[in-house]
């Protein structure tokens, strides 16, 4: 998970960064690129926790999984 967590903070700076732009009047096109980012950031970190899960499930040769869940978690973050 320290991946994970690197990543996040990562997109917390960018986050207060975009924020920081918006109170300075920066310029909208630069502004939503970075919000972009934020959101790529956010989203692969979701995504690697998911995938963690899965890793974790199939490790333990859990046959149970629940693909409605699992699904459900995936789409989520669509």
């Amino acid at each position: 998970m320290t991946p994970v967590l690197n990543r996040l903070r990562r997109a917390q700076g960018q986050l207060a960064g975009v924020v920081r732009m918006i109170e300075e009047g920066k310029d909208c096109s630069a502004v939503v690129m970075q919000l972009a980012a934020v959101s790529k950031a956010v989203d692969r970190a979701g995504f690697a926790i998911i995938s963690s899960g899965l890793e974790e499930c199939f490790r333990a040769g859990n046959d149970e999984v629940d693909r409605k869940q699992l699904e459900k978690m995936f789409l989520s973050l669509a």
